[in-house]
């Protein structure tokens, strides 16, 4: 890693807007670079205190279930030139993992996540705030294949949860911050010229260690 300060990239958008793709997009371009990835997903509060029943209950797309207090110290302690412990979260558990993986300092920290720009501290962090900006029919029909696929999930259930839970905490807490971005991506990584552009405009802070 350089001496200069770490440029923060903010990456968000609804379950299944196509982010990740956004995010692994911009990675692939920067792979011979200093880069990390930090995913907010893995920073969901630990839930050990609580019995099994009870955290079965927890609502992942609302505001509180994250731990954006340490997420926050994570990142004051990269741009501060110190290595942490990024968490591990357990989803057969419902809680956090005792795992945890070493992040060393990069010259680029992309924030994954629905709700890195809800946050006014974590906003605060960011030197470019990108929102991927995807049709809620496209969402809701990534979201069923990857729980089906990845997670073992059933049709009813995934529509049931995206009608109960996505979909309201959605409206209330992620498109509003569509407000805050800098650069709104239409349909994700299927964007190939928004994604150009953006990393032109990194490569041109990289270049000249300027932060604008």
């Amino acid at each position: 890693m350089s001496s200069r300060t770490p440029l923060i990239i903010g990456i968000t958008g609804g379950s299944g807007s196509g982010k990740t793709s956004v995010t692994n997009a911009i990675s692939e371009v920067f792979k011979n670079h200093s880069v990390v990835v930090i995913e907010q997903d893995y920073y969901y509060k630990d839930q050990s205190h609580l019995k099994f029943e009870e955290r079965l209950n927890t609502n992942y797309d609302h505001p509180l279930a994250f731990d954006n207090d340490l997420l926050i110290e994570h990142i004051h302690n990269l741009l501060n030139n110190k290595a942490v412990e990024k968490p591990v979260y357990d989803y057969a558990q419902h809680t956090r993992s005792t795992e945890t993986i070493t992040i060393e300092p990069k010259d680029v920290i992309i924030l994954e996540g629905i709700l890195v720009l809800e946050d006014e501290r974590l906003r605060n962090l960011m030197d470019i705030k990108l929102f991927v900006d995807t049709d809620s029919d496209l969402r809701i029909i990534r979201r069923i294949l990857r729980d089906i696929h990845e997670r073992g999930r059933t049709v009813d259930s995934v529509v049931d949860q995206y009608i109960n839970v996505v979909r309201p905490m959605h409206n209330q807490f992620i498109e509003p911050t569509k407000r805050y971005a800098d650069v709104i991506i239409p349909e994700g990584g299927q964007n190939e010229v928004a994604i150009d552009l953006m990393v032109t405009k990194i490569k041109t802070i990289l270049e000249t260690d300027v932060i604008v």
